[in-house]
C-alpha cells in the first residue's frame, strides 16, 4: 500500500544524525491511520487512509468539503 495521504504529505527523507556527527540515511514516514468517515453526500460511512493531520481537518470542514479542497475535479 501507498505511504501517502490524500492531502499530499508522504515519504520524507533525510538524514539520522549521531554524536559524532555521522549521517545516515533515513525516511520519515507520514503517521497514516485508517479511519472512517461520514459523508452526508452519497449518506454512507467512507474508509480513507489519511494522515493525523488530514483527520483533524476533516473533522474542522467536513469529509465532502475536505474531498473538494484536495481532489482535483476533471472538466
Amino acid at each position: 500500500m501507498s505511504r501517502k495521504c490524500l492531502s499530499g504529505k508522504g515519504i520524507q527523507v533525510g538524514h539520522r544524525v549521531s554524536h559524532s556527527n555521522r549521517k545516515t540515511n533515513h525516511r520519515f514516514l507520514p503517521n497514516l491511520q485508517k479511519k472512517r468517515f461520514w459523508s452526508d453526500e452519497n449518506k454512507k460511512f467512507v474508509t480513507l487512509r489519511v494522515s493525523t493531520a488530514a483527520i483533524r481537518t476533516i473533522d474542522k470542514i467536513g469529509l465532502d468539503a475536505f474531498m473538494r479542497r484536495v481532489v482535483p475535479v476533471a472538466g
